[in-house]
């Protein structure tokens, strides 16, 4: 008992000086199950833009991509990522909450694909609008009204296409840690907080460009993209934005 109690007054001392961050001091749990939800919420993402140009083919109406397609290829997707196999999550060592939770944002991510499948598979129609964007609002809503956490989207607001995902205070702040060059574009390496007074841990998870968001993020800057909107000029490997979780402590 009183190892633990030098333990915690010397993790105390280190969140006062800045060495340690109180997020996981806190609840390391939290900040882990926030980590892999939004991995997840990208791995969703990811997979519905690998398959962008069959979505957009006007040539074909069925084109196959059902909500069990999409859930296999997520869950791939999600392992090659986080190590965390979905299929034997109850044998995985992650956090209880996780186990609860990330399945939940699983049946949103299908949920999303069962509403988008009727503009999915219409046969004549180019451009469908069903983007990794457009995915990752529609899930993180599902998930959010189910469960009552916190999680979406966010960028900074050069970038800012849908004025509900403006950053808040605490997002701002930490998308201008994650756009320092020096930042890790590697590891799935994450920013988390606790706040609301020790009653809730933020995460957030950087996302920065691949080569296949260039075509609507890249050049030439100011060109319209296939959506209508203007081309930022965005490289591969610079930042697009961030997956934002909260989760309450209690």
């Amino acid at each position: 008992m009183k190892k633990k109690i030098v333990l915690m007054y010397f993790l105390l001392v280190l969140v006062i000086v800045g060495l340690y961050p109180s997020s996981v001091a806190a609840n390391p749990e939290l900040v882990e199950t926030g980590r892999l939800l939004a991995i997840l919420l990208d791995s969703g993402r990811v997979t519905v833009g690998s398959v962008q140009a069959l979505i957009n083919d006007p040539n074909k109406g069925d084109k196959g991509f059902t909500p069990e397609v999409f859930e296999q290829k997520l869950l791939v997707k999600f392992k090659e990522r986080s190590g965390v196999d979905l299929q034997d999550l109850q044998n995985e060592k992650v956090p209880p909450m996780a186990k609860k939770l990330l399945p939940m944002l699983v049946e949103a991510s299908k949920k999303t694909v069962v509403t988008y499948q009727p503009i999915i598979n219409k046969q004549g129609m180019g451009f469908k609008n069903f983007i990794p964007a457009t995915f990752g609002t529609h899930a993180a809503a599902i998930f959010t009204a189910r469960t009552g956490f916190y999680l979406r989207q966010t960028t900074v607001d050069e970038l800012l296409r849908n004025p509900k995902n403006k950053a808040d205070q605490f997002e701002a702040a930490t998308l201008k840690k994650f756009a320092d060059p020096n930042y890790p574009r590697e590891g799935e390496k994450v920013i988390s907080a606790t706040v609301d007074g020790g009653k809730a841990v933020r995460v957030m998870l950087p996302l920065f460009y691949l080569k296949g968001c260039l075509a609507c993020h890249g050049e030439p800057k100011g060109e319209r993209d296939i959506s209508g909107y203007i081309k930022e000029g965005g490289k591969e490997g610079e930042l697009g934005g961030a997956i934002s979780v909260k989760l309450a402590l209690k």
